[in-house]
């Protein structure tokens, strides 16, 4: 492919220079993906090389360190407290303490059991009746996988006592005073304030968000669903069998995950395109038409847009889904009889019609304080230059706009894709077909699906495998269209 220089695309034609881009970025896609496999081995290479020095250094400092150093690697916090760093020492044995407490007298357990998920299990009493409860999967998986994080947390701690250990060492070689108790909680708020103050959320972020995360990826690699549901029935292992059925078109039982899934993503993908673009643009249309000079009731026009995403849309989204009911307000107006939540294609564009109500308000407040700060001037000079409306838009505050709100647009696509509210309020999925799997509809998106098979169907297995897809899904779009936006790239050029 020929490759042009900057004065040849000036010459080139709008439509030669959109073919001319087109080709360039299926030209660059066997790069980018040798560039990928490049940044992945180095990636995976610089793990290696990490844990190799990383084990290189505590291994020397065992060697070189000193007998309270060397104690030190088997009871945590000695080394702190024989140099008079009480604070620091009681902090570390007691850490030691617990995490020993609780692998003898809880994690241990969990942790054995791990691999197989449990074998004991419930059964009813035949002289009582009761019902005898066994071991619980979910329990197991769940205490297992914390202890697995704990264990973590506890070397983690330890490379930390070591490391504490090596720089006393130094400092005392160096004829320097070690930090005391007073000065560790001095810091804690001063130099190491930002330490203290992050603690706290780094921790509810590991425990409420990444462990439920890791816990969802093993559900994924088990058989829990409704026929093996704890604490009544264990689940156990399955490896890749549920991965299976997402590369698997055909389905003797009936409708296919895999195909239920690619139309699924693919409609997931269209609603969250228009729901993006069209509030986007139309939102964009509203406010430079209410901040047009000339137009009265300013303050009025944007309240009233605002009145929509003031009202909760738990009642909003139900009330305006009977009204599109075929016994519904919207029918008897019309003196029809339309099933709009019965077709598929009818409530496809129905849904994004309706969203353009929740979504408009948005970026018309959005908009407006961006437009207020586009330069007057360049109206002016555009003006002066003859430029008509379109042009003016198309040359100047489009271009602004995009620059402006591009991480905004990355947001809210991703956003949009597991919009589950507009959805699950007006449609609830539906309608549903018989050639879908899981009583999935034509409007689900994948969170909605996903919704539906764990709480309905009890499906936590193929739960999982969806969850994780959709993880994967979003984390490709955004990072792809992130490197790819101005807001990223021509930073200078709006300065």
């Amino acid at each position: 492919m020929k490759q042009y220089s900057d004065l040849e695309l000036l010459r080139l034609s709008r439509s030669q220079k959109f073919g001319y881009k087109v080709g360039l970025f299926f030209k660059r896609i066997p790069l980018w993906f040798k560039n990928l496999g490049i940044k992945i081995w180095g990636f995976i290479k610089g793990i290696g090389l990490g844990i190799f020095n990383w084990f290189k250094t505590i291994i020397m400092t065992f060697i070189q360190g000193d007998w309270k150093t060397k104690v030190s690697y088997f009871v945590m916090g000695f080394g702190s407290i024989a140099r008079g760093q009480i604070l620091r020492g009681i902090i570390f044995a007691l850490f030691e303490v617990v995490f020993i407490l609780y692998m003898v007298f809880f994690g241990g357990h969990y942790l054995s059991r791990l691999y197989i998920l449990g074998e004991v299990e419930s059964a009813v009493d035949a002289e009582s009746g009761t019902i005898v409860y066994g071991e619980n999967s979910f329990n197991i998986l769940l205490y297992g996988v914390l202890t697995l994080f704990f264990i973590v947390a506890f070397i983690y701690t330890w490379n930390l006592n070591i490391k504490q250990n090596r720089i006393s060492e130094q400092i005392i070689k160096d004829n320097k005073k070690l930090e005391t108790a007073q000065d560790d909680l001095r810091a804690m708020v001063d130099k190491e304030f930002h330490k203290t103050l992050l603690a706290i959320p780094t921790i509810g972020i590991l425990i409420f968000t990444v462990l439920p995360i890791f816990f969802m990826i093993l559900v994924a690699f088990t058989n829990y669903d409704a026929n093996h549901t704890p604490p009544l029935n264990l689940f156990g292992w399955v490896g890749w069998d549920n991965w299976a059925q997402l590369f698997t078109w055909t389905n003797s039982d009936g409708a296919s995950f895999s195909m239920t899934f690619g139309q699924i993503l693919l409609w997931t993908l269209i609603w969250a395109f228009f729901a993006t673009f069209s509030n986007y643009f139309i939102g964009m249309l509203i406010a430079m038409l209410i901040n047009k000079k000339g137009i009265k009731l300013k303050k009025l026009w944007r309240t009233v847009l605002v009145f929509s995403i003031a009202i909760p849309q738990f009642i909003s989204l139900l009330f305006v889904s009977n009204m599109f009911k075929t016994d519904g307000i919207i029918n008897g107006i019309l003196g029809t009889h339309i099933d709009f939540w019965g077709n598929a294609i009818l409530a496809r564009i129905t849904v994004i019609v309706i969203n353009l109500w929740i979504g408009v308000p948005y970026l018309m407040l959005v908009v407006t304080g961006i437009l207020m700060n586009i330069p007057a001037d360049l109206y002016e000079s555009a003006n002066i230059d003859g430029a008509n409306p379109w042009q003016q838009y198309s040359k100047i505050t489009l271009p602004y706009m995009l620059f402006i709100t591009g991480p905004y647009l990355l947001t809210s696509f991703t956003g949009n894709m597991n919009n589950f509210n507009v959805i699950y309020l007006l449609t609830g999925g539906g309608p549903n077909v018989q050639e879908y799997y899981g009583n999935a509809g034509k409007t689900d998106l994948l969170i909605t699906w996903l919704f539906s098979l764990a709480v309905n169907d009890s499906n936590y297995k193929l739960a999982a495998v969806i969850g994780i897809m959709v993880f994967i899904v979003v984390a490709v779009l955004s990072l792809v269209v992130y490197n790819i936006i101005p807001s990223t790239r021509n930073e200078e050029e709006f300065q």
